[in-house]
């Protein structure tokens, strides 16, 4: 096995053990970026000159018997999560030119433990969209087929992790943007409890929805990227005092006494592929050969979710993007006569066509004389959507679905359908709605061999439970296993 082919966990091993050294194993990468990252597209920005530095500082705490699951570990980031003097773009044109004064907190965390920062991936704008067909500069395009999207708005970490141009990766899931893009690109993707994991240094889409997670290539190695970036953080007041367990510890075999909902609504989901519905069914039956106990329930307004995600997120959208108006920091126009000609030149030519679209809706939805018919409308809705999901967890412990209706579709085709695109996220919006966790693992492939993922949902801080089913379910699979075949990989 190649260097960049290793996980996170075969990578300890072998670093702890003096096998190999980081310096050798980001180096490693750093050339695989270079061979494939072209025809993908992954990448914003590759901090090569710094990541060996890093590396060669990891060499030597490990040389001193100093090593965390983490230590000497190449990974990336979405371009939406602030580094110290390393440029982030959030996917825009208006942030080209950003380069935060401080780290987010979950990169301080990943620093602390000795992991190597290799670059910042790429991103629908402010994490608008379910492709990366919408960044301000350039398109990302899934290895398993470079004529398709990778999924969104975490494509570039998805597409990374999958054509190993990092060993993990972190991202982030407003209503689906970890999940859907691991699932298109056959990775591991966590969607974690909102409140897990501190957003302070994350740029805000809708403070309410968004989480930070890991893309991994496998279960374990998402277990061990969330016991390094989970916790409490006092500079985040959406942040929960809860006490982090060592998630490795839920990978243990049997999932007897284990009792799995099966939605009745996702069934029976209009639009749900036929492949896809075949390969959950599949995964499904699999989980219960394993000694889960799987019964009927039901979330009966799971039929407004759509409707609520995208007047609650526009909503929260407009006005965390008030900021960017060409006076503090960031992109300015230059060819304007006045104040107000300065704002609106500044955002036109800022922001790209979903972001604007996005800032409209939600501006019309917080406007005088139709909050209440729109956003209070949605919040209420939205408290019917949770309520849902706690009646569903009395019978259950942990809700399987689909991921997303289809696998993942050819650039250009949803582009200019709003409406059908903002539908592929039927099946992940509502965990974020509610503020539950989620995890995509993969559970097949379609009749292209396209990967399909299986989506686990569990109550608020039970991640657990969703690496003791998905660690169980990968196990006797191998899904993950697999590889895109272009650029010479096995498969």
């Amino acid at each position: 096995m190649k260097l960049h082919e290793l996980t996170i966990q075969e990578a300890h091993r072998r670093l702890k053990q003096k096998e190999i050294s980081s310096t050798d194993l980001t180096r490693a990468v750093l050339d695989r970026i270079n061979a494939v990252d072209d025809p993908v597209g992954a990448y914003i920005t590759v901090d090569g000159e710094a990541a060996v530095a890093q590396a060669e500082m990891a060499d030597a705490a490990i040389s001193q018997g100093r090593i965390t699951p983490l230590t000497g570990i190449p990974v990336a980031l979405k371009d939406l999560i602030c580094t110290k003097n390393l440029r982030t773009t959030c996917g825009s044109r208006i942030l080209e030119n950003f380069i935060p004064p401080y780290d987010a907190t979950v990169v301080k965390k990943l620093k602390r433990a000795g992991a190597v920062i290799v670059g910042k991936l790429n991103m629908d704008e402010f994490a608008m969209g379910s492709s990366t067909e919408h960044s301000g500069f350039k398109l990302t395009r899934n290895p398993w087929d470079l004529t398709r999207i990778p999924g969104g708005s975490s494509g570039g970490s998805a597409a990374a992790v999958a054509a190993d141009m990092c060993i993990g990766a972190l991202g982030s899931d407003t209503g689906g943007s970890i999940r859907q893009p691991a699932s298109h690109c056959g990775v591991v993707g966590l969607k974690p409890t909102y409140g897990r994991i501190s957003r302070f240094g994350l740029v805000a889409f809708a403070s309410s929805l968004d989480q930070i997670g890991p893309l991994t290539k496998t279960v374990s190695d998402s277990a061990v990227m969330m016991n390094t970036i989970a916790g409490y953080d006092a500079s985040d007041s959406t942040s929960v005092p809860e006490d982090v367990p060592d998630y490795t510890a839920f990978l243990e075999s049997g999932l007897n006494n284990m009792v799995v909902g099966i939605p009745k609504e996702y069934t029976a989901a209009r639009g749900l592929d036929p492949d896809v519905s075949t390969v959950v069914e599949n995964a499904v039956r699999k989980i219960k050969e394993l000694g889960a106990h799987c019964v009927e329930i039901s979330l009966p307004h799971s039929e407004f979710v759509v409707a609520v995600y995208y007047v609650i997120a526009p909503s929260e959208a407009s006005s965390n993007l008030a900021r960017y108006d060409g006076v503090k920091y960031g992109y300015r126009d230059k060819d304007q006569s006045g104040l107000m000609e300065m704002y609106k030149n500044t955002r036109s030519k800022g922001f790209g066509p979903e972001v604007q679209r996005r800032i409209l809706l939600g501006t019309y939805s917080l406007s005088a004389g139709y909050y209440d018919a729109y956003y209070g409308k949605a919040s209420q809705v939205r408290t019917l959507i949770i309520e849902d999901f706690k009646n569903a967890f009395n019978r259950c412990d942990v809700i399987l679905s689909p991921v997303a209706p289809t696998p993942a579709f050819k650039i250009g085709e949803k582009v200019d359908d709003p409406l059908t695109m903002y539908l592929s996220d039927i099946f992940t919006l509502s965990a974020n709605l509610a503020g539950i966790p989620g995890i995509s693992v993969p559970c097949g492939f379609s009749s292209e061999g396209l990967p399909i993922g299986l989506q686990i949902m569990a109550r608020h801080f039970e991640e657990g439970k969703l690496f003791k089913v998905a660690y169980n379910f990968e196990q006797t699979t191998d899904f993950h296993t697999k590889k895109p075949q272009l650029f010479g990989n096995r498969r």
